[in-house]
């Protein structure tokens, strides 16, 4: 009898542990894991999910339009290699979806992730609908607490797109390329040691940042590059009135103009915006020329730039 109980104490003890054990899927296009898209793994994820959900993609190109609902919390994605495991799609501003509508900027995205406390690692976004297609976002990132690490995103103009004011973000060795405003949007973003680079005379950053939020972009130990034949790329343009953007002990390529900054076409929007630089160097790193309405931090006032002071309560893993 004290047997049976034993048994079956330990077979409970042991469902427990199952129970809050973390799920892992694996995704691979040759049938040897869980799933053969990204989007039927995380549409395996429980709605309100509430418990961490490691979906594993194997290297392989992976041309999907993907969501990831909002409330499909906890969910983090690992491909396998950064070179070798893309999600890619094609959309962008002006052409037909399946649905018979148009294809503006917010619908363009080829991953769009909605849900809070997201995490992707050792992937490629992209969007390849090309040069000269406009507006063609490759992430669309609007749940708060998301972290990219090791990942790189891919496309021309407008590709990652931080879209909401109460959203915040951490980008840690990232590669992030694009031609007009591909970094854009309204949520505070944090972005450590990654690499931007250029590929036209155009502007990087288009925020957005409220009025009310302290913080936007900022970026931290970054290498700003571009093509070799550009010469009049801008650190950013105010996409609202009070965008604020910092660039802080960043190396600033001969691809960056003098001056700096731009506004938004000849706007009033300059007037409030809140762009600063504090200690950057390279070849365009001088602040000699800058526009006279963007700031160069002092030490004390560039030491309120830490992981606390803009995340608050959230400080991202392993930070």
């Amino acid at each position: 009898m004290k047997m049976k109980k034993l048994i079956s104490l330990f077979s409970f003890c042991l469902l427990a542990v199952n129970g809050f054990a973390q799920k892992k899927y694996v995704v691979a296009q040759d049938g040897t894991g869980n799933f053969t898209t990204v989007q039927a793994a995380l549409n395996a994820v429980p709605a309100k999910n509430k418990k961490p959900v490691t979906i594993f993609i194997k290297n392989g190109t992976y041309k999907e339009k993907v969501l990831l609902d909002s409330t499909k919390h906890f969910v983090t994605l690992v491909g396998e290699d950064k070179f070798k495991t893309v999600l890619t799609y094609n959309d962008h501003t002006g052409k037909i979806s399946p649905s018979g509508e148009t294809i503006n900027t917010r619908t363009s995205w080829s991953f769009k992730i909605l849900a809070d406390n997201f995490t992707a690692k050792n992937i490629t976004f992209q969007n390849d609908a090309g040069f000269t297609a406009g507006q063609a976002v490759a992430v669309e990132s609007d749940g708060d607490k998301a972290i990219f690490q090791n990942c790189r995103f891919i496309g021309n103009q407008d590709v990652l797109f931080t879209n909401k004011d109460k959203s915040r973000q951490y980008f840690e060795h990232c590669y992030i390329e694009g031609t007009t405003d591909f970094i854009f949007g309204s949520s505070t973003a944090w972005f450590q040691q990654c690499h931007i680079h250029s590929k036209k005379n155009s502007h990087i950053t288009a925020a957005s940042t409220p009025k009310e939020k302290e913080f936007g972009y900022i970026f931290n130990d970054c290498i700003l590059t571009g093509d070799t034949s550009l010469r009049n790329v801008s650190l950013g343009r105010p996409w609202q009135k009070y965008a604020h953007v910092v660039y802080m002990n960043c190396f600033i390529g001969q691809h960056i103009k003098p001056e700096g900054w731009s506004n938004w076409n000849n706007t009033d929007n300059y007037l409030t915006a809140r762009y600063s630089e504090y200690n950057n160097f390279g070849p365009s790193g001088s602040p000699s020329a800058r526009v006279q309405w963007a700031k160069q931090l002092t030490e004390e006032e560039a030491r309120k730039y830490s992981l606390k002071n803009v995340f608050g309560d959230w400080q991202p893993q392993g930070r």
